[in-house]
């Protein structure tokens, strides 16, 4: 049975990850995106890698470029708009397609994992946030959902 964890993905650096690496981990894995009403979460998002990576928490950004256009830049657009306006130091990655024929293999997982509201697949828009325990059980949260607001399940997660 596959798992979060026997994935690849190709960081904003060009380098293949295998997401093996984190196995033991928690993760929390977003679409992002920088131009989005949601984009200020990248603070919250931020807070929470600082308060909670030496429990074991890693947030993994995924930019997506599928909802009305609010993630057109590059790579190392993206990479330095995320350092310079909101200081983010967690791992960042290739911009990925969440929905449709090019979905990514990760996002298919997860989305198939925790389907959202009403057992819908489909990621409605940037920010929805996929909180990954160890043992591999996955938790949707909606957009709206501020990162400071899931806190809770995180540490929930990291506790086991």
């Amino acid at each position: 049975m596959t798992t979060t964890y026997d994935f690849t993905a190709t960081d904003i650096k060009g380098k293949k990850t295998k997401l093996s690496k984190y196995e033991g981990k928690t993760l929390l894995i977003v679409n992002t995106a920088s131009e989005c009403g949601f984009t200020p979460q990248y603070k919250g998002l931020q807070e929470l890698h600082e308060k909670y990576k030496d429990q074991g928490l890693v947030v993994l950004g995924f930019p997506c470029n599928q909802f009305g256009g609010q993630e057109p830049g590059e790579a190392k657009d993206i990479e330095s708009f995320c350092e310079l306006n909101y200081g983010v130091s967690f791992p960042m990655f290739d911009k990925v397609d969440v929905n449709g024929d090019n979905t990514d293999p990760l996002f298919a997982h997860l989305k198939k994992a925790a389907p959202g509201l009403l057992g819908s697949e489909s990621v409605k828009w940037n920010f929805t946030k996929f909180l990954v325990t160890p043992d591999d059980k996955v938790k949707r949260f909606a957009p709206q959902d501020e990162p400071a607001s899931i806190a809770k399940d995180i540490e929930k997660a990291l506790k086991g």
